[in-house]
């Protein structure tokens, strides 16, 4: 005998449709379980995606508030920038005369006037930079109001001029200060306040003959000017001073070059003795030779 299970022989005792009936039910059951299956897989994958997708807005999120801080954090940091771009424009701080000349030649008066309404009210707020020592802000605007200005106002440039010789000289731009005041000068060669700041200006650059210059044509406008007259006084002998350091060392190395080229002949400078004419102050030279 097969070995057939009673539930198998009941199963094939059962008329025919019944046991269709059981395997159609069957099937439908396998594929609804396979349908469940797949929406629960695809629940899941849009339940990743999903999260997947806010985790990305979180880590944007995050990135954008870290960059907000570290922004505010280095508020140092954007101020030296900002003080980077000031002195790049600091810097190019040239004006052309010639051009604003021809410039000016294809405006009307009343577009003049609008030009130097505008100058004057930059030169208003470099003045108010500068008692705020923003002396860098400063020069930029002086230069911008220096671009304005129409040539005709020659004085009003020349106090544009040392202003901003002014503003420089705080920040240790001492030649830039003192062309500044050259300028300034030579469109009004009268403002003994610009002299004034050259000459000192000089003076810090160890220029004291220019300075003393300086001091002595203040003195032409300005006969009781205290400074120029205590000048006139105290850089003479600072010049003289300063001369004759000069001198001893040119004669020093004079001295070292005739050395190298008289010793293949066994001579020295120690041969040649130089002797000051007391009436002249000139030099003669006499030679001695050595024992």
């Amino acid at each position: 005998m097969s070995g057939i299970t009673d539930a198998e022989a009941a199963s094939s005792n059962k008329p025919e449709s019944v046991q269709k009936i059981h395997k159609n039910e069957s099937v439908i059951s396998d594929i609804t379980k396979d349908m469940e299956s797949q929406c629960t897989l695809k629940t899941l994958s849009d339940n990743d995606q999903q999260s997947k997708c806010t985790q990305q807005e979180i880590e944007e999120n995050c990135s954008i508030a870290e960059a907000t801080e570290d922004w505010e954090k280095n508020s140092d940091v954007r101020e030296d920038c900002k003080q980077e771009e000031l002195l790049r424009n600091e810097f190019d701080d040239y004006v052309d005369e010639e051009q604003l000349k021809i410039l000016e030649v294809g405006l009307s008066e009343d577009e003049i006037q609008s030009r130097y309404k505008e100058a004057q009210d930059l030169k208003a707020i470099g003045n108010d930079q500068f008692k705020d020592t923003k002396y860098r802000e400063t020069i930029l605007t002086y230069t911008n109001a220096l671009k304005l200005c129409p040539i005709k106002y020659t004085k009003d440039r020349s106090i544009l001029y040392a202003n901003r010789a002014a503003s420089k000289s705080k920040i240790d731009r001492k030649q830039s200060a003192i062309d500044d005041c050259s300028k300034a000068i030579e469109l009004n060669d009268k403002y003994t306040k610009v002299y004034l700041r050259r000459a000192k200006l000089y003076e810090e650059t160890e220029k004291l003959d220019e300075a003393l210059e300086d001091y002595k044509k203040i003195l032409t406008y300005d006969p009781d000017n205290g400074e120029a007259l205590k000048a006139v006084y105290r850089l003479p002998p600072l010049i003289q001073e300063r001369n004759e350091k000069l001198k001893t060392e040119m004669l020093g190395k004079l001295k070292d070059l005739g050395n190298v080229i008289l010793k293949p002949f066994g001579l020295s400078t120690d041969n040649f003795q130089l002797t000051q004419d007391p009436t002249s102050g000139g030099y003669s030279v006499n030679f001695t030779q050595n024992k």
